[in-house]
C-alpha cells in the first residue's frame, strides 16, 4: 500500500494549526490509484457473505458502492439528519467539541443482514461506532468495517473493539 500512500497529499495545519490533514482527493483522481484502492478494499472481504455495504456520508459514498458492486451486495447510505425521504432511525454521538447525528432508512438493513461499513478514514471512531449502532439497532450484523486510511495514533480502533476492523493505509503520527 506504500504506492497508494504516496498518492495522498498531506496538508499541514488544516483545518487548524497542529493538525496534519491526509487529503485523499489526490488518490481519487489517479486512475490506477483509485482502481487499486477499490480492488484492495474488495479483497478484504472477498470470502465473506455480505448482504449490504453501508457508506457513511460523504466520502464513504465514494467507496461503499464500488465495494458493494465487487462483493455482489447492495449499498446503503448513512446520512446527516433530514436528508433521507422515508422513515429513519437515528443516532447521536459525541464529537471533540459538540455532537453529531446520523440517520439510516429503517428498512435499509433487515434482521440478520450481514453488513460491511465502509468509509475513507478511521480517526477517533465516533462516526464509525454510530454506524455500528445504527446497523445493530435495526437487527443487522456488522461483518466488518473497512477504511482507506487509519490514523493509528488516535483511539478509533479502541472504540470499535470486538469488531473486525481493517484499513489499507496507516499513519502512526
Amino acid at each position: 500500500m506504500d504506492n497508494l500512500k504516496q498518492l495522498i497529499r498531506e496538508v499541514p495545519d488544516f483545518p487548524k494549526p497542529g493538525i496534519n490533514f491526509y487529503d485523499i482527493t489526490t488518490l481519487l483522481k489517479h486512475p490506477e490509484g483509485l482502481r487499486q484502492t477499490v480492488d484492495a478494499l474488495s479483497a478484504e472481504f472477498k470470502d465473506e457473505k455480505v448482504d449490504v455495504v453501508l457508506g457513511i456520508e460523504a466520502r464513504g459514498f465514494i467507496f461503499a458502492p464500488a465495494l458493494a458492486y465487487h462483493l455482489g451486495a447492495g449499498f446503503v447510505p448513512v446520512r446527516k439528519p433530514s436528508k433521507l425521504p422515508a422513515e429513519t432511525a437515528r443516532v447521536s454521538y459525541a464529537l471533540e467539541y459538540g455532537e453529531d447525528t446520523l440517520e439510516i432508512h429503517r428498512d435499509a438493513v433487515g434482521a440478520g443482514a450481514r453488513v460491511i461499513i465502509a468509509d475513507d478514514l478511521l480517526a477517533t471512531g465516533g462516526t464509525a461506532k454510530a454506524a455500528v449502532d445504527l446497523v445493530e439497532g435495526l437487527g443487522g450484523v456488522v461483518a466488518g468495517l473497512v477504511f482507506v486510511v487509519e490514523l493509528e495514533f488516535l483511539p478509533g480502533r479502541e472504540k470499535l473493539a470486538g469488531y473486525d476492523v481493517r484499513s489499507l493505509i496507516k499513519y502512526q503520527s
